[in-house]
């Protein structure tokens, strides 16, 4: 019931109720959230509360931390327009307590934004321009029903030539309007039919006419045309839409974009006009009501105007949602596994970008990545240079002891791997064992015109700065891949199609989850690896490499509080993450965090250990060894701290340069070169996965064409997502399952891989 006597509501949202709601989703005990919500909303960073604060978090890793964080934003978002949506329907004076309380108990947007609608303030509408026209009365006796009299009689009242109502069938017809209008944006109509229509409903996609008869060429915003016949699977292909999949979803979605593809939904009206009619007239008769026909016709022009077009397009942009934030997942996962892949450490690599024409450009980096030489040789069409080639290559590889070729996997790249393999028959020995990797190319040539490049390779052709880039993603592929926009990483899935910022959001936790669970060295940490790092922006990353090259190599952290604008809460953020090998305190080189010092110390002392024991290569393993003795819950005690704390020093300690990398299989080095004409059906290669998708893999077996496991072929047993199996960057065993020579194909297995008995 509306009330003159305005309605007590929130000015502001709960942060208890809110957080009551994250620990309900996220199932964690409330206290812990309490607790974790303070430190995030504290300005700590996910990296830091996640590797520095798990006495507080009971040891929540980042993905926890950052679905905790998701959710607070999404909750106050929820929360602030629920208050927004009550003031305005109590300024209207239609705010009822009942209203209220469906309000503020409603779930999500939608709900809040269904329950708004019959209130928000609309354009004229028919319905508006009806009740204008004095008409809202005869709706309503329309609604209640009229026994007595004849139609025409009963209208005749309602009548307003001033108000342009000059017939029966114009009031008739604006009275239908208003009941359309109140039927189609009543907020339990519409969630009736949401629920029938996401369940009962058919997708039908439809080639474009104009698409065949050559009338429409379909073009990016860049102008690049777009070949229609990668959408061929669409052009007649009817699914309902419980049945669709992601990546069905977004190609149907993309080729909509592109008018290819036309997309239409296909409900059961019928069945849901017959429920609506049910529901909103009872049990009325045309004996009840002498408007039967009249109300009838309301009901399903409401139907039909308001709520089923409106559901079909939130079905298919919730589709196209749920596929986006699936897409950007499977990108996100991807990216990790691209960017923890094994590093190199501490080998000189030459890097080869290959070309034709004008030459492959090579580029030798030291065990560090520091650049060192570079030449460009012509072994291909049309100088063919291929004697003088091997000779530079060799004199390179010999003159800086850098044994392993990184070639770049584009144009030309065949024929410089074979030219690679002719060096390796002709001069490796058991002393010198030259091998190579083919890498990746994708994202080199925007790497190599970047601001990044130009910055740290002022001097260098953009083309040099490409063979360099090459030879250091094999070395340290976290270090590199970062300073390249994720998009261009060959890793994702409709990457261009989905929410950009959502994405770059997404991307950017990654970058930020593995620099900072890596570490850093902090002398030869490039910007862009530094303003990864927890609590540093871009320019305080600037200001330390300025500091380095003002006042050389960095002995200790505390160092760090020497320059300008990095105060006490930016030093807290990122001083665990920064590491100085060989540091005159052996602590600096390691993941204890300098709040912590003391309190290793005493466990140290405890032990009649010094930290000097846990780096010399003398003491180390037998250090780590009696650090096992400590009890995390008795040293708790004795120190007055959290057996968390203890057992995460202790950690460290064991294992002071740990790198989560070393768990992986390093690149596939190989010796000789394999085309796709060697490949026989049953052989078994190794190969690294390059992308993971949702119908299975590709991989790199070291011919030119990645090969593909579907899903089908990874496991014996169902796969519904591959992404549970296999990871980029991972190095198996895969069997040739068919080749297809003519259509450039290649299947591979992992299933029919004979087992070990």
């Amino acid at each position: 019931m509306v009330t003159t006597e305005p309605i007590d509501i929130p000015t502001e949202i709960n942060p208890k109720e809110i957080n009551k709601r994250i620990a309900e989703t996220q199932k964690i005990d409330l206290m812990i959230i309490l607790k974790t919500v303070e430190l995030l909303q504290s300005g700590n960073t996910v990296p830091f509360v996640a590797r520095y604060r798990k006495e507080v978090t009971k040891g929540l890793d980042e993905t926890q931390l950052r679905a905790i964080q998701k959710d607070l934003n999404k909750f106050i978002l929820l929360d602030e327009r629920k208050i927004v949506v009550l003031n305005i329907i109590q300024k209207q004076g239609k705010l009822t307590e009942e209203l209220k309380s469906k309000i503020l108990k409603a779930a999500t947007l939608q709900d809040v934004e269904d329950l708004y609608l019959p209130y928000k303030p609309k354009l004229k509408t028919l319905g508006t321009k009806a009740r204008e026209k004095g008409l809202e009365p005869l709706s309503n006796l329309i609604i209640s029903g009229q026994k007595e009299g004849t139609i025409e009689e009963v209208v005749k009242r309602f009548l307003n030539p001033e108000k342009d109502v000059n017939t029966i069938d114009e009031a008739i017809s604006g009275a239908i309007d208003i009941i359309a209008e109140d039927v189609g944006t009543n907020p339990d109509h519409r969630k009736m039919v949401r629920n029938v229509v996401f369940k009962r409903s058919q997708l039908k996609s439809e080639v474009n006419k104009k698409i065949l008869d050559g009338s429409l060429i379909p073009q990016t915003k860049e102008g690049k045309i777009i070949d229609h016949n990668i959408f061929e699977i669409y052009f007649d292909f009817p699914l309902e839409t419980t049945r669709l999949k992601n990546h069905q979803i977004l190609a149907l979605h993309r080729g909509e974009k592109f008018k290819i593809l036309n997309l239409t939904f296909q409900t059961p009206d019928e069945d849901l006009i017959h429920e609506l009619k049910k529901q909103i007239m009872k049990n009325q008769t045309k004996q009840d009501n002498i408007f039967f026909d009249h109300y009838q016709k309301a009901i399903e022009s409401g139907y039909k105007r308001y709520i089923v077009r409106a559901i079909k397009r939130e079905l298919w942009n919730k589709l196209c949602d749920e596929a986006e934030i699936h897409a950007i997942k499977v990108f996100a996962t991807n990216l990790k596994n691209l960017l923890m892949t094994a590093p190199m450490k501490h080998k000189a690599i030459i890097g080869i970008d290959p070309g034709y024409r004008t030459g492959c450009k090579v580029a030798v980096i030291d065990q560090y990545g520091k650049f060192l030489e570079n030449a460009t040789i012509y072994p291909h069409e049309p100088k063919n240079q291929i004697d003088l080639s091997k000779k530079i290559l060799f004199n390179l590889a010999k003159s800086h002891k850098a044994l392993t070729f990184a070639i770049g996997n584009g144009t030309a790249s065949r024929e410089t791997e074979q030219l690679v393999v002719q060096i390796i028959k002709d001069y490796a020995t058991k002393s010198f064992p030259l091998n190579y990797a083919m890498v990746s190319e994708d994202g080199a040539s925007v790497y190599s015109a970047s601001k990044t490049a130009i910055e740290e390779f002022p001097d260098l052709d953009l083309t040099v700065r490409g063979a360099i880039s090459i030879a250091r993603r094999l070395q340290d592929p976290l270090s590199e891949l970062i300073k390249i926009d994720p998009k261009s990483m060959g890793v994702g899935m409709y990457q261009h199609d989905v929410n950009q910022r959502e994405l770059k959001s997404e991307l950017d936790a990654v970058i930020e989850d593995c620099v900072n669970s890596v570490g850093v060295d902090l002398n030869t940490a490039s910007v862009s690896l530094l303003e990864h790092i927890s609590g540093l922006t871009k320019s305080l990353s600037k200001r330390i490499f300025q500091f380095k090259q003002k006042n050389g190599v960095i002995t200790s952290r505390d160092q760090l509080k020497e320059i300008k604008g990095l105060g006490p809460k930016a030093f807290e953020q990122c001083a665990g993450f920064l590491k100085i090998p060989n540091a005159p305190n052996p602590l600096d080189s390691t993941f204890v965090h300098p709040e912590s010092y003391d309190l290793t110390k005493k466990i140290l002392n405890e032990l009649g250990l010094k930290p000097a024991d846990l780096i010399n290569p003398k003491t180390r393993n037998e250090a780590a060894e009696t650090l096992l003795k400590v009890r995390p819950k008795s040293f708790a005690a004795k120190f007055g701290v959290d057996s968390n704390k203890i057992r995460y020093l202790v950690e460290q300690l064991r294992k002071p340069d740990l790198d989560p990398r070393d768990d992986s299989e390093g690149p596939v080095l190989r010796q000789d070169v394999l085309s796709i004409d060697d490949l026989k059906e049953g052989m078994i290669l190794k190969g690294t996965i390059r992308n993971v998708v949702d119908f299975g893999a590709f991989v790199d077996i070291g011919v030119k064409i990645n090969g593909l496991v579907h899903k089908s072929q990874i496991a014996n047993q169902y796969v519904k997502n591959p992404q549970d199996f296999l990871s980029v960057g991972e190095v198996k065993d895969f069997i040739i399952f068919k080749v297809d020579k003519e259509r450039k194909r290649i299947q591979l297995s992992l299933k029919l891989i004979p087992q070990e008995k």
